[in-house]
């Protein structure tokens, strides 16, 4: 197929297919027929027949790549530089105000407005794949956030949470709260074309459970998990409705006997975390502990935020369940997940976070 932007295969494409052909003429003056290397190479037999005969007239220069087929694309390199830049800025730069997406028709549109060259949709998709660019899920940032005061942070605090971590061979711990409902979050499944697929959940929503996790990694030692959970039943009076101060004062407690050291503490901005009562909790355990806080609005550098992405995406399009069958089955996966410190590595990997500095 000849594609008028000049598509098909890529430059690396085109150089591994070389190859092939080069490995197919090897086989040919070996004595291989065509069958024998459409099966060894995985090819077509008809590609095989035609690189034969191409081998047998002009010898294995006649397997070189001519290049990209159809006509020269229309859209110049300089074009793809400042359609990357335009792209960067956001749709809000170019009039659309009313959203934040970047669809096929918009970016058409203004690449037509800026070179007076109109591509089709199919060619500017596979303009934007050769790109680098595709179509994604944008994930959601608080406006309210201020980046320099989060780059500020990394380079700083998380810098002397590092050396405070060195200095006192201590553990470095991220904490984080969390819940769920009796209604399960949605997650995909198979269904017929046509045919959207039902889940029975509770339509009550009363009952919920409470979670608090600890997040902790030392240099030379397995990651761990440490994770504590209150049930709320419907209807039940004198029951805790979340986590207080004197909880998180004794999860660190058990965090410290379980993990045998110090501890660097790094938490959010919640009201629990630095009111009057937590900072007296925290002031009569400074002997082994030392707490530092995340900037505001930023979930992103809390891996604890992955263990829930974890637990909430296996808990997806559960059917209706009792407040107690729920804790069991969150706590199963916690524990699941104690077992993986792979996973848990992967949950401090994906903040982009550089614990252990050299």
């Amino acid at each position: 197929m000849r594609y008028p932007d000049g598509g098909g295969l890529t430059a690396k494409q085109r150089a591994q297919r070389e190859r092939v052909r080069f490995e197919a003429a090897e086989m040919f003056a070996a004595g291989a027929g065509p069958e024998q290397v459409a099966r060894r190479l995985r090819v077509s037999r008809k590609s095989a027949y035609a690189w034969h005969a191409a081998w047998r007239a002009d010898g294995a220069d006649a397997l070189c790549s001519k290049g990209p087929s159809g006509c020269p694309s229309r859209m110049k390199p300089s074009w793809r530089a400042w359609l990357e830049q335009a792209l960067e800025e956001g749709p809000a730069a170019y009039g659309w105000v009313e959203d934040q997406r970047w669809t096929l028709e918009r970016v058409v549109t203004l690449v037509a407005r800026r070179f007076h060259v109109r591509f089709s949709k199919p060619q500017m998709s596979r303009i934007l794949h050769q790109m680098g660019w595709s179509v994604q899920v944008p994930v959601h940032r608080a406006a309210e956030r201020d980046e320099q005061a989060v780059a500020t942070w990394i380079k700083e605090t998380l810098a002397a949470g590092g050396k405070t971590v060195r200095d006192q061979d201590a553990w470095l711990v991220f904490e984080d709260e969390s819940g769920q409902s009796l209604r399960p979050p949605k997650a995909r499944t198979w269904s017929r074309r046509g045919r959207s697929p039902r889940v029975e959940v509770s339509g009550k929503g009363s009952g919920r459970i409470s979670l608090a996790a600890l997040v902790c990694a030392r240099p030379g030692r397995r990651t761990r998990l440490i994770h504590r959970m209150l049930v709320h039943h419907a209807g039940r009076r004198g029951e805790k409705k979340g986590f207080r101060e004197r909880d998180f004062a004794a999860l660190l407690d058990a965090a410290r006997q379980q993990l045998g050291g110090k501890i660097v503490l790094v938490w959010d901005n919640s009201t629990q975390h630095k009111d009057a009562q937590m900072r007296q909790l925290l002031a009569h355990r400074e002997k082994w502990l030392t707490v530092f806080r995340l900037p505001a609005y930023t979930p992103e550098l809390n891996p604890a935020e992955g263990v829930w992405a974890n637990l909430k995406n296996s808990l997806g399009n559960l059917a209706a369940y009792t407040t107690d069958g729920l804790a069991v089955l969150a706590r199963t996966r916690l524990k699941k997940m104690q077992y993986r410190p792979g996973l848990l590595d992967g949950f401090i990997a994906e903040t982009g976070l550089v614990l252990q500095p050299p």
